[in-house]
């Protein structure tokens, strides 16, 4: 959908949202496409491309157009925990400790090149976005609701770069790798560069969102997508079971049962997306990629070979078999 098209009536909240936020951001669908559903989801996203993309602006927009709070954190190598999460300061004229919180506490959070702070920050994380909560000193404290972390990475860079634990990635509920634009987009993009920005204006409450996000909760998934995406997760530890058995010798370790959970649960998110009451198998092979990417660890002969992830995925998607596609009952 082109900024510039006019938005049908009948259009719901979640296609206003998209169309207000590209406005301002051209091109990059499958990004705001995910982003969307991880919000209905209630996951977080990992992404990967080279500056410039438009990744911060995304996010931005998209935090103004649901009406919600908005904080980016630069990750650095001299970041602390405290500077993410916050800490607790001797407060004189009171003789008490005061609990400052931290960037975290908020709707939307951009954790900018992730990847440059040491293990320690990254890991500080991890409570918030597993639990959405984070304990300073001995309080507490619950970030708002809703709750989305979106972290980049740099892939050009290696040197005073931390690659993040296996723990903290399989967290993030999906890996979007973005591309650059087309010529198309990117005249427009430049076009949209000589003018003033265009104002957002917010669309849904946060309240609103959570109501999104009970709805796509009642989104109906037949077993057979339930056992199809346990499927791909087991075909990533015994690439055999569908015949793949040369393929055991690249991966190191498969994907865990987190990932068929996030994946049932973010194909639920897309079928609520595109405005259906159930779920079909296309909702879970167009996610496959972004959600079984970054769990797998592969092992030095697939680096030797210049293999990636995306390679054995597309492998295993290919011999795995699909199920038929089914309504609300079968």
């Amino acid at each position: 959908m082109n900024g510039n098209d006019a938005l049908p009536a009948s259009a719901g909240p979640i296609e206003k949202v998209l169309y207000e936020v590209k406005k301002t951001v051209v091109g990059q669908d499958p990004l705001l496409e995910r982003m969307i559903v991880a919000l209905l989801a209630r996951g977080h996203i990992l992404v990967e491309g080279v500056p410039g993309l438009a990744k911060t602006l995304a996010v931005k927009s998209l935090a103004e157009a649901i009406g919600g709070q908005f904080h980016r954190v630069q990750f650095t190598p001299d970041l602390v925990p405290a500077d993410i999460v916050g800490t607790r300061i001797y407060h004189q004229p009171t003789g008490e400790f005061q609990v400052q919180i931290g960037p975290v506490f908020t709707n939307l959070l951009l954790a900018d090149e992730i990847n440059r702070a040491p293990a320690k920050v990254q890991s500080a994380l991890l409570e918030v976005m597993q639990e959405r909560q984070v304990t300073i000193g001995r309080e507490t404290h619950r970030v708002p609701d809703p709750f989305l972390v979106m972290a980049t990475q740099n892939p050009i860079e290696n040197e005073g770069v931390y690659p993040l634990p296996e723990a903290q990635v399989d967290r993030f509920m999906m890996k979007v790798l973005v591309g650059y634009p087309t010529p198309g987009e990117e005249f427009v993009v430049v076009e949209r560069a000589l003018a003033p920005g265009a104002a957002l204006q917010r669309i849904i409450d946060p309240e609103t969102l959570s109501g999104l996000q009970q709805a796509a909760d009642r989104v109906y998934v037949d077993p057979s997508l339930i056992e199809f995406a346990v499927s791909l997760a087991h075909a990533t530890r015994d690439p055999a079971r569908v015949g793949l058995s040369d393929l055991t010798r690249y991966i190191t370790f498969g994907a865990s049962p987190r990932a068929s959970i996030s994946l049932v649960l973010a194909a639920r998110a897309l079928a609520y997306v595109r405005g259906r009451e159930y779920a079909v198998p296309q909702d879970l092979t167009d996610l496959a990629l972004d959600v079984l990417r970054h769990r797998l660890v592969l092992s030095y002969e697939a680096l030797s070979d210049d293999l990636t992830p995306d390679d054995i995925l597309a492998k295993i998607l290919a011999n795995t078999p699909v199920p038929e596609p089914v309504g609300r009952g079968r």
